[in-house]
């Protein structure tokens, strides 16, 4: 009979592999690889990602890897950007280049510019417009507009930011200091000619190293790809299966941890961290009650504060003049310990965050 995971025991297998519950001693390049990239839209999240999970991280130790080019900013999976290895970025961005094909013929507002283009043309001369050096995209779309009259600039430089592996080079991304993003292609960044055939199979298994265990439908939450099972079909005899409590088949590697005991400490994610994005089914780590309060309509995931294990509220920071400040918002009354561990770890982000400002305060609010 195939066992039953419960919320709770996928919930601490999946925080292991995150390092949520206990911050791993690693360097920051081997937790970025074993998380499988980290959610990056905008520069700080990353760090903030680190921060949770790695002890004694430094956030020069990040922006060090991306200045030396081990450690890369690009669209991959799900279509947005991640921070990644360099060793990671042609072979995870090559399996998922799908997404951005699939999106140059949907996305509502570019759609109508590449309609009937020569995307291999298009291709090529973004290619050529970088090759002395990166562009931002205000810079692409005058020189796309001599090559292309008649098209929207708009739409042929996101139709490159698809066709290509384009980086988003320092000082975006730098701790304290990022930038706009100026892109140059993936080869031309790192100075070599890169395999891109798509590995599904190498993908799914790191996915399940990370995330794990899962549905199908999780690993496609979280790649963006569809038809998924043909690859869990094709990897079946070398994974182990559960079911979760609705009765969906799960998957995972046979040596991955799944702890049967122990409390997850408390945890302040960063924005848009990749934990709460990554699974079809987020009952293990969020109830669906509270994802309207973490995920804005606006598309902004905040700073989700984890209690045994579970999403009990979100914070917010700001500092201004000599304070700084972080307000805990929790959907409801938390034991005394609880808080206690709370404002602990907000004190700790906040000298992560603001380590030159020595007045810090802490708040913390019952949302009603």
């Amino acid at each position: 009979m195939t066992r039953v995971l419960t919320d709770r025991a996928l919930g601490r297998a999946t925080l292991a592999r995150q390092f949520l519950l206990e911050r791993a001693d690693v360097t920051a390049l081997e937790a970025v690889e074993h998380l499988a990239g980290l959610q990056a839209q905008a520069p700080t999240p990353p760090y903030l990602a680190l921060w949770a999970r790695v002890k004694n991280f430094a956030a020069e130790e990040l922006s060090t890897l991306i200045e030396r080019r081990q450690v890369v900013r690009l669209v991959a999976m799900r279509g947005t950007v991640f921070v990644m290895s360099a060793a990671d970025a042609a072979s995870f961005r090559g399996t998922v280049q799908s997404i951005m094909d699939r999106d140059l013929h949907t996305n509502t507002a570019h759609r109508a510019a590449l309609s009937g283009m020569d995307l291999a043309a298009l291709a090529q001369a973004g290619r050529e417009l970088v090759s002395e050096g990166p562009l931002t995209q205000m810079q692409l779309r005058p020189l796309l507009a001599e090559r292309f009259p008649g098209r929207s600039p708009e739409g042929l430089a996101h139709g490159i930011r698809g066709l290509l592996p384009m980086v988003q080079v320092p000082p975006r991304g730098l701790w304290g200091r990022s930038g706009p993003p100026a892109l140059t292609t993936l080869e031309s960044w790192l100075g070599t000619e890169l395999d891109s055939t798509p590995v599904p199979d190498a993908l799914v298994l790191r996915y399940l190293a990370a995330f794990g265990p899962a549905s199908v439908k999780d690993a496609q939450a979280w790649s963006g790809l569809t038809r998924l099972a043909e690859v869990f079909e094709r990897l079946r005899p070398n994974l182990i299966t559960f079911v979760n409590e609705k009765g969906t088949e799960l998957f995972d590697l046979p040596g991955a941890p799944r702890p049967d005991d122990g409390t997850p400490p408390v945890r302040i994610l960063a924005p848009f961290d990749n934990i709460l994005l990554s699974h079809a089914d987020r009952s293990r780590i969020m109830d669906e009650q509270y994802r309207t309060r973490v995920f804005t309509v606006n598309g902004i995931i905040k700073p989700a504060v984890l209690v045994r294990g579970k999403v009990v509220g979100f914070a917010a920071e700001s500092a201004k003049g000599d304070t700084a400040r972080l307000t805990v918002s929790l959907f409801s009354q938390q034991s005394k310990t609880a808080m206690s561990s709370v404002e602990r770890e907000a004190r700790s982000l906040l000298r992560f965050l603001h380590p030159a400002i020595s007045k810090h305060e802490i708040s913390v609010e019952i949302l009603t």
